[in-house]
């Protein structure tokens, strides 16, 4: 007899051992001990159950050999489709003759029956093969990742960001016990599918199993990313896009990855976990042989961004590319959380890594810009500055990223003490007191250009005409200043609004509004007619705005509880609050913007 299966089959495990211990069954002892005669010899009792277990033996030959696959009954024909009665006796046989042979190889090494024994159970793995790769093959639309993410958390993702191992966990089980559904195609080849594999690597044919697996799942991982639209770039061919190609690519690359990490690769974590639920080495193997590569390459791609040229415009793509990684963060971690897909954790912890540092470099590369450009030739009747536009135009735009610009910056503060008044970066304030890292970066930025005007209204030989240009750049970057206030309305062509969202566009604006008046009512502006000019020209842009979506939006939200809490400013409110800009009246404001003008210098030139 070969000793390939006799060796796996009975020394595989101690776990396997133990479960073949209890012969004979507790049923034939106590049927035993209903003789009320004299103690029976263990020889009798011993040939009892070998008889019992060569019996068995014979019973898995009347259902094993019917399905042998190189017979004709049932050659072409799926025992699991066939009858789900004959599929559950199937298994049921496979192991009674696995503990007939443990018993006959135990006690009577020299029995015909193992002979026999042995040929049943390579036509039970063989059928068991055949099966496991019918029910991949035949339900790979019923199997489709999508679906069975689907299954782990009611037809949601999968991990949410607050949520831990132990939860995903639990999703995972709650699936995995729900999937005995009646009539659910996708329920019933779960089932059969973990149901060969922990039969077939019990029996020490795990090797043969999981190489099924790996080759149709595999390539129905690859098929996904393929239809997503996932292409492999080399550095090269990156560095050689134009602006407006490489823009396309980001953006199509930071929506299909959403959708790879919640649907594609979790619902590969969840349907392995499952199948494989028996062995958490096999199910790990199996799951890093299967999306391990393609992972791994996905978030590679942010990382190769960074190492072409480094462009001003390039900021923005490369926010968007961080933001898009750092919130697939939590759900990486927790899809890849094993030993042998540590790589694809690291990969991506290394792309986020080096586009923090792209994005900082740029940004002090955009601070170095302002200080040092050397233009001599004053704006003509003292207007607005070329580098006033470009730079602020700049600064608003990263404004709009200042959530996760944040954390961006928190990582590496600005080194050395600053040569600012304190006081300059104390409003606005978070709400345990500190001042936002990004309030505080974009503050700084904002005065540099202002010190680099200060020399640049050097040039005019008119002392008049020097300060009318600073008080046109000034009140260029004061209406600039106002544009997270105004982002706060929704969009003119906005065809439905619901009460949710109209109480979401209430709270930003009193939150922007509230901000940007008590950092500008810190400010000063000493001449009265510029001070008037500078408040009527924001009311002129903000109160309409403001009246229109009051009237529009303030019916849906009649009724509410705290209403008064929801919509804290009226129309004729705003009015009243501008008033009292650049008056120097807050006591948590910033340097005053007069002392700005008249520094002549305020950083080394």
């Amino acid at each position: 007899m070969p000793s390939r299966l006799m060796s796996s089959l009975f020394f595989s495990s101690s776990k396997t051992l133990s479960s073949w211990s209890s012969f004979p069954s507790s049923k034939t002892l106590s049927s035993l001990s209903s003789f009320p005669s004299s103690p029976i010899p263990s020889t009798r009792i011993l040939k009892f159950s070998e008889t019992m277990m060569e019996e068995n033996i014979e019973n898995a030959e009347s259902i094993i050999s019917k399905w042998d696959p190189n017979s004709s009954s049932y050659k072409g024909t799926s025992l699991f489709h066939h009858n789900r009665k004959d599929a559950k006796e199937f298994l049921k046989s496979v192991k009674e003759l696995r503990r007939a042979m443990h018993f006959l190889i135990s006690e009577n090494s020299t029995s015909e029956k193992l002979i026999l024994a042995q040929n049943l159970m390579q036509i039970a793995m063989k059928r068991l093969e055949k099966e496991f790769y019918q029910i991949l093959s035949e339900n790979r639309d019923h199997l489709d990742p999508e679906s069975v993410s689907g299954r782990s958390s009611g037809g949601g993702s999968s991990n949410s960001d607050d949520e831990d191992q132990t939860q995903y966990k639990d999703k995972l089980e709650i699936a995995g016990d729900s999937i005995t559904e009646v009539g659910s195609v996708l329920a019933l080849a779960m089932t059969d599918l973990k149901s060969i594999a922990e039969c077939m690597i019990s029996l020490g044919y795990g090797k043969e199993c999981v190489k099924i697996y790996k080759i149709i799942r595999k390539s129905i991982v690859e098929e996904g990313l393929y239809h997503l639209g996932i292409e492999k770039f080399r550095s090269s061919q990156i560095h050689k896009m134009n602006r407006e190609d490489l823009e396309h690519i980001i953006k199509k690359w930071i929506n299909v990855t959403k959708i790879a990490v919640k649907t594609l690769f979790s619902g590969e974590r969840v349907l392995c976990d499952h199948v494989f639920s028996a062995s958490e080495k096999i199910r790990e193997s199996c799951f890093s042989g299967i999306t391990k590569e393609g992972a791994f390459s996905l978030f590679r791609f942010p990382e190769l961004i960074t190492k072409s040229k480094h462009s001003q415009e390039k900021v923005f793509q490369l926010l968007e590319l961080y933001e898009a990684v750092f919130e697939l963060k939590p759900e990486i971690e927790f899809i890849f959380n094993s030993e042998s897909t540590t790589v694809v954790q690291l990969q991506a912890l290394s792309s986020l890594l080096k586009l923090g540092d792209s994005i900082r470099t740029i940004l002090s590369e955009f601070e170095s810009t302002i200080q040092k450009d050397s233009s001599r030739t004053p704006v003509f009747g003292g207007g607005i500055h070329p580098l006033t536009l470009s730079a602020m135009d700049f600064i608003s735009s990263l404004a709009d990223y200042s959530g996760i610009l944040s954390s961006i910056i928190v990582d590496n503060p600005q080194a050395g003490p600053s040569p600012l008044p304190e006081s300059y970066f104390e409003s606005p304030t978070s709400g345990n007191g500190s001042t936002p890292a990004v309030s505080v970066h974009l503050a700084w930025l904002i005065l540099v250009l202002l010190c680099k005007l200060d020399t640049k209204a050097a040039l005019y030989k008119d002392v008049s005409l020097s300060y009318l240009f600073l008080a046109n750049n000034l009140h260029f970057i004061v209406e600039k200043a106002w544009t997270k206030v105004f982002s706060c309305f929704p969009e003119k062509n906005t065809l439905a609004i619901t009460p949710e969202m109209a109480k979401e566009c209430f709270r930003r604006f009193n939150v922007a509004f509230e901000e940007a008046h008590r950092k500008q009512t810190s400010w000063v502006v000493q001449d009265g007619k510029l001070r008037d000019q500078l408040k009527v020209s924001i009311a002129k842009k903000l109160v309409p705005e403001y009246q229109e979506f009051y009237d529009t939006y303030l019916v849906m939200l009649i009724g509410e509880k705290n209403l008064e809490l929801l919509v804290r400013f009226s129309p004729d409110d705003l009015g009243n609050y501008l008033s009292d800009l650049f008056h120097g009246t807050s006591t948590s404001g910033s340097t005053s913007s007069s002392s700005l003008l008249q520094s002549r210098g305020c950083l080394p030139r």
